[in-house]
């Protein structure tokens, strides 16, 4: 018997290119944090960002990396050794990650509020993914995401996507990406699992586990990843890379 397909999909970087919204809610937050940082966001600051944005794994390290970018650390530097500087920010100037986690998320509450238009025109979805999500159905369909739920939800309505918030597994939930699909492949053993994602150090954990052999594994290469990353996956006989295209089929 054939099995049905349940989608488990990233959220940035598959969904939603929302590189241009994050780097601009890091600038801002860092300008809480760092009382030295102008309000207004240097020219060509955004455009040094998407070049780090593949490394970043969770939106609030945009305002570590703002940070690291406007004290004159290259976007090359921050991709080679990304965990690095970002402990070490973090240590010099004790930085209170929780609490940065929480301004990150209510610097955009606010941004909303005072004009939410303008913040959702920053989140596209990528080209045709709203018609995709609808063939496929909610039904079928969980997001996995490191963005906080409410945002999430806030820029599929926006996009007139009905979604349930059940089927959303955003950063409340604390679960990494890996227990989330053991989670799933439990909750649904007639599903085959599509696993799209974006990130391949992300792909590289769900593939070294044990128990999620049975995911199918697709790596995005329209999303937020480097030239290196996608020489890399070609050489992972596990990873289907897709184009933005190929996802329109699968």
């Amino acid at each position: 018997m054939t099995k049905t397909t349940l989608y488990a999909l990233d959220f940035d970087g598959v969904i939603c290119d929302s590189a241009i919204e994050t780097g601009l809610a890091g600038w801002k937050v860092a300008c809480i944090v760092w009382t030295d940082m102008p309000q207004e966001i240097p020219e060509g600051m955004i455009d040094l960002f998407r070049q780090v944005r593949p490394v970043m794994e969770t939106g609030y390290e945009s305002a570590l990396i703002m940070r690291h970018l406007f004290e004159g650390v290259s976007p090359d530097t921050l991709l080679t050794s990304f965990d690095k500087h970002l402990r070490h920010l973090i240590r010099r100037d004790e930085i209170d990650v929780e609490r940065l986690k929480m301004r990150f998320g209510e610097t955009r509450d606010n941004w909303i509020s005072d004009n939410q238009q303008e913040w959702l025109e920053m989140n596209p979805l990528f080209e045709g993914i709203a018609n995709k999500l609808s063939k496929i159905g909610h039904q079928n369909i969980t997001i996995i995401t490191t963005k906080q739920e409410r945002f999430v939800s806030k820029i599929l309505q926006a996009n007139n996507i009905s979604f349930p918030a059940e089927h959303i597994y955003g950063l409340e939930r604390q679960l990494s990406k890996p227990q989330i699909l053991t989670d799933l492949s439990a909750s649904h053993p007639d599903h085959q699992i599509f696993f799209v994602e974006d990130r391949l150090p992300t792909l590289v954990n769900v593939l070294e586990d044990k128990h999620l052999h049975e995911v199918q594994l697709y790596f995005a290469d329209w999303g937020y990843n480097t030239t290196q990353d996608k020489e890399l996956a070609q050489q992972i006989p596990e990873l289907t890379t897709l184009t933005l295209e190929q996802f329109q089929d699968l």
